[in-house]
């Protein structure tokens, strides 16, 4: 998923640590690396490392990186290896100077667009599909403007991409003109932030103008900043999944809050699938605020039956199977005297692979449950993503050729519900031809070969 930050800020001893909260609100994205980009004046200076942003960025490092213009990045990896070689920002150097870029997405066409570039000579240093990106702009600013550039890039690129570019002394930020990755833009006393969720522009006090909209670059140069479109579409297409499980229930993107459509859901969910229990107890953290919601609307109270280890990271967004599984016990343990001998509704927000889900139900019994109901915020997921989540192949995907009840068997529950489609529509208040449901319908809002359009 990744989390970008660009900042535009006149007291330059306070651009990095501006940059540096900032990502480290943003963890949640992304915690394989961390990088800053940042215009001393003359050069852009870049540090990056593997990890967590607390663990690549010490006091004394951050205070060594001084300008007025930055971008930052903390990664999860899709396209290209999780090593230091792809940590972002990725920096290219041409004839008009330099450009550094920060990208939440994913291409589709990227290993077309590599090759064509490989043919003209470029060589890579990665195997991002972000360094196609920055070659490509650092070409095409060869012999045009800003805005020209932005345009024809856009026209080269097909698939999800928010972007944070620094070039020279201008900070740009672009969103694709489907809006599937989130892009929002604030400003603070000394100057300018743009970033993928709302609760980065609040950690360093910034007030949020907008979202950037679908198709259109923010250019910040000398403290004036300017929105441009670059690109109309038709429709839009934004990740469903932002609302259901990567954006952090504080941020409020494209005008919705996050924490109220997981409550919805969790409403939603128990109107669809009420069942008999003596508790609701959410899967942590990502399925507290729908569990909550179940709750209140069945009358059945709540209470947790696991407690997570704050000092592990998510699961889902860890790059191995192997590591995710064997973090579950590390990630959460049962509250005993809140499940035995009792009925329990577990309550989480999706079930990608099925191998997570069935540990923590055996969890749940092993502490003495009496039965396991298990409630999943989000339909099926049955088809890969290509637009920057990592699901990949279908035979990793637990309902792609299962039925309900096959999942309910494999995973050792009572009973198995899912939100239905038109529930989760009406929980995010949303259209169809608003987002981006392809993982659960198996419709693509773009060209992706071998599957089915929108």
């Amino acid at each position: 998923m990744c989390g970008i930050v660009g900042i535009y800020c006149e007291d330059e001893d306070l651009t990095s640590e501006l940059v540096y909260y900032s990502l480290h609100t943003l963890q949640h994205r992304g915690q394989e690396s961390a990088g800053i980009a940042i215009n001393d004046g003359s050069d852009i200076r870049l540090y990056k490392d593997m990890g967590l942003v607390t663990k690549v960025f010490t006091p004394k490092i951050v205070k060594t990186l001084k300008g007025k213009i930055a971008i930052g990045h903390v990664r999860y990896s899709t396209t290209g290896e999780s090593k230091i070689e792809n940590a972002q920002p990725l920096l290219a150097r041409s004839k008009v100077g330099n450009i550094a870029v920060a990208h939440n997405g994913n291409l589709v066409n990227y290993w077309g667009l590599r090759s064509i570039l490989e043919g003209e000579g470029r060589a890579f240093l990665t195997d991002s599909d972000t360094e196609v990106i920055a070659q490509l702009l650092s070409t095409i600013l060869l012999k045009n403007d800003i805005v020209s550039a932005l345009r024809i890039l856009d026209s080269k690129l097909m698939g999800s991409y928010s972007l944070a570019i620094l070039y020279n002394n201008t900070l740009i930020a672009y969103r694709d003109p489907l809006g599937i990755r989130p892009l929002c833009v604030g400003e603070f006393d000394f100057g300018y932030a743009v970033a993928s969720e709302s609760c980065a522009l609040d950690a360093i006090g910034a007030k949020k103008i907008r979202d950037v909209d679908a198709g259109e670059a923010v250019i910040i140069e000398n403290g004036e900043i300017e929105f441009i479109k670059i690109n109309e579409c038709k429709r839009r297409a934004f990740c469903v999944f932002e609302y259901i499980y990567f954006a952090r229930p504080d941020s409020t993107i494209d005008g919705r809050n996050v924490y109220r459509i997981r409550y919805d859901i969790g409403r939603m969910l128990a109107k669809e699938s009420y069942v008999e229990a003596d508790i609701v107890s959410p899967v942590p953290d990502s399925g507290t605020t729908s569990a909550i919601g179940f709750s209140h609307e069945s009358k059945i109270p709540y209470l947790e039956a696991l407690i997570k280890n704050r000092y592990v990271g998510r699961t889902f967004i860890m790059p191995e199977q192997k590591l995710r599984e064997l973090s579950v016990r590390l990630k959460m343990n049962v509250i005993r005297g809140n499940v035995e001998n009792r009925k329990i509704v577990l309550v989480d927000d999706s079930i990608v692979r099925g191998t997570t889900s069935r540990k923590i139900v055996d969890m749940v019994r092993c502490a003495g449950a009496k039965e396991v109901h298990f409630r999943v915020g989000s339909p099926p997921i049955i088809a890969p993503c290509y637009m920057g989540i990592d699901m990949s192949t279908r035979e990793e995907l637990i309902a792609s050729n299962r039925t309900i009840e096959e999942i309910r068997k494999m995973i050792n529950v009572n009973s198995l519900s899912y939100l239905s489609l038109n529930g989760l529509l009406k929980s995010v208040k949303a259209k169809e031809d608003e987002l981006c449901l392809a993982c659960l319908t198996g419709k693509y809002p773009i060209h992706v070969p071998g599957e089915n359009a929108a």
